[in-house]
Formats: structure tokens, sequence, C-alpha cells
């Protein structure tokens, strides 16, 4: 038991490039997982790992993506403060509707502008088009040695051109742990 084949993932979740970066955290938070392959045309064509999403996210604008000295969310001037006036802090709450709402509810909500950009985009728009692989005859040490030294921490098994399975640092740990190696 000393190949790659003896620990790698054959029960793989694949993904499609044009699945919503929104619906692939759900499916990866719901299976657990850190990541998977991308399929198109019965070919891999990419990964699609967590770090992605958020390196993907950090490179988007953030909400609200324009602010003027001069107007408000709202369009209408901003307006100095004046002694009678409401709490600046209501002009707050009258932004949002929800804002009577719990936390946990409007943390639920995920259609505010605020939490829904992952939805407008797919995950061709962030995955890796670098594929790292490994065949199923390699030796465990040989796929360690290879995830270490690329710093990944996962390697497609690839045989005779077609997806077969992951090995991931996680199943070469629990294989060491288990005396397998």
């Amino acid at each position: 038991m000393n190949q790659v084949r003896d620990i790698m993932s054959t029960d793989l979740v694949v993904v499609s490039p044009q699945l919503s970066l929104r619906d692939l955290l759900e499916l990866l938070a719901d299976k657990h997982l850190g990541g998977a392959p991308v399929i198109a045309d019965g070919k891999v064509v990419g990964v699609i790992t967590l770090d992605d999403i958020v390196s993907f996210q950090a490179s988007l604008p953030a909400v609200p993506t324009e602010d003027s000295e001069e107007q408000s969310w709202d369009g209408e001037p901003r307006r100095g403060s004046v002694e009678g006036d409401e709490a600046v802090a209501t002009y707050y709450v009258d932004l949002w509707p929800d804002t009577g709402a719990e936390l946990p509810e409007r943390a639920a909500a995920l259609r505010g502008p605020e939490w829904d950009q992952l939805s407008e985009h797919v995950v061709e728009e962030a995955m890796s088009r670098r594929l790292w692989t490994i065949s199923s005859d390699d030796a465990i040490d040989a796929a360690a040695r290879k995830m270490q030294e690329l710093d990944i921490h996962r390697l497609l098994v690839i045989d005779e051109g077609r997806l077969s399975g992951i090995v991931t640092v996680s199943d070469v740990t629990r294989a060491v742990a288990e005396g397998r190696t």
C-alpha cells in the first residue's frame, strides 16, 4: 500500500465552469470540501478552491462601489448636522428595510447587494487553469513531495488522460497516521 491509488478519493464532486460562485460556496460548505475539479465537455479544464474564491472576491470592488462627498446613498444631497435633527444613525436605519431584523435573519438573507456579488460571477472567472496532476501508480511519498514543493493541497489523479481521483494532503496525513504507508 504505497501507491496513490490506495489513498486517493474516487467519489468526486466536480463542477461546471458556468456554476455561480455563490452556488459553488454552498456546495463546498455542504460537502465539507476545500475545492473541486472543473469539468467541461468531459474534460478537466481547471480547479476551483476556497482560496481562489477569496482571491477573486478580494479583487471585486466593495459595496457600495461609489461614494460621493456631495451625495448620500439615496442620491439626496447630504445635509449637515443641525440641532434638533434626528441622530445620524437614523440615516442608516432608513437605508435598509431589514434594519429591525435580528442579525441571524439578516445574515440568512443573501439577496442584498452586499451579499450577492458572488451570484453574479461564475467558476470560470475564478478557477485556476493550471492542473497539478499525478498518476494513481505513483508512490504516496512522490505525491507528498510534489504537494510540498508546489505548496498545494491537492493533486488531480489522471490515468490515461482521464480524471480518476484526487489525492489531498489530508489523504497522505491520514495514511501516515494510520500506518498505511
